[in-house]
């Protein structure tokens, strides 16, 4: 959701999905549609496996990755919420607070 050094190719492509998830909901409110953007930071799966947990949930606030069930409950708030649109979701441990 900042940016990092090393990701000048990566961060647009999230950027992109910000600003497309927001137009998007403008678009297709009116049709009682609702569009939102989860932002997933360090999650427990095989894409994070060989990442050392110990040093960097160190530096998440949360002190540790996040759990693929923490990703579920955010998914079912965002179906069962119909009043929240055009909205980034980070379940993050708070690690955007740090970038």
């Amino acid at each position: 959701m900042k940016g990092n050094a090393g990701q000048c190719i990566y961060s647009p492509s999230k950027s992109g999905l910000e600003g497309l998830t927001r137009s998007l909901a403008k678009e297709v409110g009116s049709g009682n549609v609702r569009v939102n953007l989860l932002a997933p930071g360090f999650i427990r799966t095989d894409m994070t496996a060989g990442l050392p947990e110990d040093d960097r949930g160190q530096s998440i606030p949360l002190g540790r990755f996040g759990e693929p069930k923490e990703v579920v409950q955010a998914v079912l708030f965002l179906l069962e919420s119909t009043y929240v649109t055009g909205q980034v979701v980070p379940v993050d441990g708070g690690l955007q607070l740090l970038m």
